[in-house]
């Protein structure tokens, strides 16, 4: 059976209701509804217009307030420099898939049938078995993960050459002067 969407009205007093509970919520309560893998959106109660996006990243930006954060200073830098550039969607795109990829690792190491659940037997999710366990493969999953990291920079960049060389390929009856790389440019 496939669970309906929730829905969470925001009134003009800044109140998120619940509409499946029929109670005011507050974003401590959402961010339990996203934790636990709730479908839900987020509307507007006078305008209808959709919200959960705002919602999401003003959690988001609680998180990073308190505590460690996710997010470097440098990292937002370089996000940042991503919007209004043609390179937006891809980038939104990479992001989306690194995380999927990522969470299907986490699910792969939670998984029982490999034998490495950190279950307390009694089917709930043990935190300290799973932390022992992160603990002893650190080293390991550091590994695995950069060196996923370092194929797809090199599939990047495999990418942009194999575009480059489609564009000259396109583009070459058109009378441009040719390219050169910074490499190839001698200092004066």
């Amino acid at each position: 059976m496939v669970s309906q969407e929730r829905l969470i009205k925001k009134y003009p007093n800044r109140r998120l209701y619940d509409t499946a509970t029929s109670t005011y919520i507050t974003l401590c309560d959402v961010k339990a509804l996203v934790m636990e893998g709730s479908q839900f959106k987020v509307i507007d109660a006078k305008s209808g217009d959709d919200l959960t996006r705002s919602i999401l990243l003003q959690i988001i930006t609680e998180e990073e307030s308190n505590g460690t954060p996710i997010f470097s200073s440098q990292m937002l830098y370089q996000i940042i420099r991503f919007y209004g550039n043609e390179f937006q969607q891809m980038m939104s795109c990479y992001l989306e898939k690194n995380l999927q990829t990522f969470m299907e690792i986490q699910t792969k190491l939670q998984n029982p049938e490999n034998g490495t659940s950190a279950s307390n037997g009694h089917g709930m999710f043990d935190p300290n078995a799973y932390s022992q366990f992160i603990n002893m493969q650190g080293p390991a999953i550091q590994g695995l993960m950069s060196n996923y990291l370092e194929q797809n920079a090199k599939a990047f960049v495999t990418m942009q050459e194999q575009m480059q060389q489609q564009a000259n390929t396109m583009f070459s009856g058109f009378p441009f002067p040719p390219s050169t790389s910074p490499k190839d440019q001698e200092p004066e």
